[in-house]
């Protein structure tokens, strides 16, 4: 790893999420979760939401502030006591660049906020960006459960797939 200047990146929060979660978030976002979420947009940014309530879904992209920030590459996923995988291959939080990635249901836009279905996100998370979801071009037929599908605790996996928080 090279660690110069040249290397760093910067971005700027464009808002905030407010979620229920303050201590613990599930694993992946729950469509119907209780409480109420919110996308706070910085008013700088008002303009920018021109137009997007025009779409059923979007992608939330974030920076995962409260994450454990591991150096690890290998991980053992939590349903999988004994498999390690690499860290790009899965969906842990605890990653070298702590970036979240949401698709979530837009409820309704007023003035700067979009409420949305419920985000894995804890309260006061910092947003980077949002985009559009489009049917057919981000929704590919083709996709697969990968080394996902090779898991025999099939239970545990859907605790997980689902966002449904558990212990392990």
């Amino acid at each position: 790893m090279n660690n110069s200047k040249s290397n760093y990146i910067v971005f700027n929060s464009i808002g905030i999420i407010q979620s229920p979660y303050i201590k613990s978030a599930p694993y992946q976002p729950l469509n119907e979760d209780d409480g109420e979420f919110v996308l706070n947009l910085d008013q700088a940014y008002k303009k920018g939401l021109k137009d997007l309530d025009s779409f059923n879904y979007i992608y939330v992209i974030y920076y995962l502030d409260k994450a454990i920030r591991s150096k690890e590459l290998e991980i053992s996923p939590p349903w999988e006591n004994n498999q390690q995988i690499g860290v790009f291959a899965s969906r842990s939080p605890n990653r070298p660049n702590p970036i979240g990635l949401s698709v979530v249901k837009i409820k309704k836009i007023v003035d700067n906020k979009i409420f949305i279905s419920g985000i894995d996100a804890f309260n006061g998370t910092p947003i980077l960006d949002i985009k559009p979801y489009l049917d057919k071009l981000d929704a590919k037929t083709d996709a697969n459960f990968g080394w996902v599908h090779t898991t025999d605790d099939t239970e545990h996996l859907n605790l997980h797939i689902k966002g449904i928080p558990h212990a392990h």
